[in-house]
């Protein structure tokens, strides 16, 4: 199955799945999901099947922080359920990362990494990311309560870290 990601606000997740993400309400809205996703996001990209021209996939790119912080950037990835186990998360964060690169980022980082997403975590760790820190009990898990969050960063250009 043939996957393409494209620049589209448009075809944004906000039509994806309820909940959009797993650190958002469940019960967000699709006008507050366009503000979270879109509207505070510097680039929002969405991975289409070829074939089927549905989305699959998406993620969004931001600075992590405003001023001088603002060369580090955050991204958030949904991959749809259909599209799981296919690598498009994969393919999402290395793409993530050629955009950051591209806009000149400095680094990228994870601020809150649910720590009972093993799959997650794996593919982070696969494309170069690395836990800096953990914030205990920082996540409320909808079935396991209070669970510990990672801090995970990957650095984009050569020379001293930010």
């Amino acid at each position: 199955m043939a996957k393409d990601v494209r620049r589209s606000a448009a075809a944004c997740p906000c039509t994806l799945p309820t909940g959009l993400a797993p650190h958002h309400d469940p019960a967000i809205t699709q006008e507050q999901a366009q503000v979270a996703w879109v509207e505070q996001s510097q680039v929002v990209m969405v991975a289409v099947d070829g074939a089927a021209g549905t989305a699959v996939g998406t993620y969004y790119l931001r600075p992590n922080s405003l001023a001088l912080g603002a060369h580090v950037a955050n991204a958030g990835y949904v991959v749809a359920e259909h599209g799981r186990r296919q690598g498009i998360g994969s393919r999402l964060c290395q793409h993530s990362l050629q955009e950051a690169r591209r806009l000149g980022f400095r680094a990228m980082q994870f601020n809150l990494v649910v720590s009972t997403n093993t799959a997650g975590i794996r593919c982070w760790q696969r494309n170069g990311f690395r836990v800096v820190g953990t914030l205990p009990g920082a996540f409320r898990h909808r079935q396991l309560g209070y669970v510990d969050a990672l801090v995970m960063v990957q650095t984009l250009v050569a020379g001293p870290k930010p």
